[in-house]
């Protein structure tokens, strides 16, 4: 008997993190307020995804995020045969919803989820990875600089050996930060930064400059992506030969899509693309990862600063082969509770992800954080 997509039901809860996080011009995330995206077949398998909502980057909420699922989304695949080979299929339908990257993205990995279950395999199977650990980052957000020092103490205690600073608001003080970073741990931490299109094509080779003098290895999104003729310039400026060395540059709110991945490939705007199966699924983020691998870019995975079972998702999906960068994988180390049966473990830096493949929602846990949508 063929095996029916049976239903599909959104899941919001709310977990209270240990402090904010804030980037960009005017971001800030003083709790994580998400969506599960729960699908189940006919033949009782059940899988899962997880929706984080950022209206200022992707513009959804929490009730977006429902309203989308069950009014739009859902109805497209009720009643649908799922398999290995419908995958795809079922993806371009629900990409005639335009925009709503972060429902479409749980929506399809809750269906590769429940399929790996009702096949019997585990998702690190299904998705064809390939390592037992991969390399974290942790995400420090802009603030006070003793606050982030602090912070940033925490984390490497607990067992983060790459650090991705937000910066862009004060340069000066971002500058600082870095400094104080560089000094309190020297070598044994690796540093980058993530500007949020903050910076402008004036000053960008400048601060290039002063971060490479720093050791920061990668610069994410310094220009605004609408300068797309600037943005190849400093990637070329990195890239030059003979010329000090520069960090190099990440994509990230650039490429939301495969279709986007392809314009900046064609402008030569990145050397390495960051994958957000929060926004883009399995099945897109597949292709993108491909799409890079043949453009000769190199690959991270970011959680979108997801929860727990978001985490394993994205884990899951960075242990692929061709994925060798440090994925943004520890923000679950913010969350004060979490939604997993076992919490994730961290090592010297790396990310047991056979472990994870092995993670489960706890229905206690969800039934205490769930709210109303």
């Amino acid at each position: 008997m063929p095996t029916i997509i049976e239903s599909i039901e959104p899941i919001p809860f709310r977990l209270p993190l240990r402090e904010p996080l804030r980037w960009g011009a005017a971001s800030e995330m003083q709790e994580a307020r998400h969506v599960l995206v729960r699908a189940r077949l006919s033949d009782g398998a059940v899988g899962w995804g997880e929706a984080p909502p950022r209206p200022t980057i992707y513009g959804e909420t929490v009730s977006s995020i429902c309203g989308v699922i069950r009014q739009e989304l859902a109805p497209r695949l009720a009643g649908e045969m799922l398999d290995d080979s419908t995958l795809s299929r079922l993806y371009a339908r629900l990409q005639t919803v335009k925009n709503n990257q972060a429902a479409r993205g749980a929506l399809d990995m809750a269906l590769h989820h429940a399929l790996a279950v009702s096949r019997n395999r585990t998702l690190y199977d299904h998705l064809g990875a390939s390592r037992s650990q991969v390399r974290v980052s942790y995400i420090l957000g802009l603030g006070e600089i003793e606050d982030s020092l602090a912070e940033a103490e925490r984390i490497v205690a607990q067992g983060v050996r790459v650090l991705k600073v937000k910066v862009g608001q004060d340069w000066a003080a971002d500058l600082q930060r870095l400094q104080r970073l560089r000094q309190q741990f020297g070598d044994q931490v690796d540093l980058y930064v993530d500007a949020n299109e903050c910076f402008q094509p004036q000053n960008v080779r400048q601060r290039l400059q002063k971060m490479a003098e720093l050791n920061v290895l990668y610069c994410e999104e310094p220009l605004p992506v609408e300068l797309i003729l600037a943005r190849a310039a400093a990637r070329k400026a990195c890239s030059r030969a003979g010329a000090p060395a520069l960090p190099r540059l990440i994509a990230d709110e650039s490429v939301f899509s495969a279709r986007d991945l392809r314009r900046e490939l064609s402008m030569d705007t990145f050397h390495i693309l960051n994958i957000k199966t929060a926004r883009t699924g399995f099945t897109e983020s597949a292709q993108m990862l491909n799409q890079a691998l043949v453009g000769g870019k190199a690959v991270m995975v970011g959680s979108q600063a997801s929860a727990g079972w978001g985490t394993a998702l994205a884990a899951l999906f960075a242990a692929k082969p061709g994925i060798d960068l440090p994925c943004e994988l520890s923000f679950f180390l913010k969350l004060k509770e979490d939604l997993l049966t076992q919490p994730p473990v961290l090592r010297d830096g790396y990310l047991d992800v056979s472990a994870l493949a092995r993670a489960e929602i706890d229905e206690d846990r969800l039934r205490d954080a769930r709210v109303e949508a």
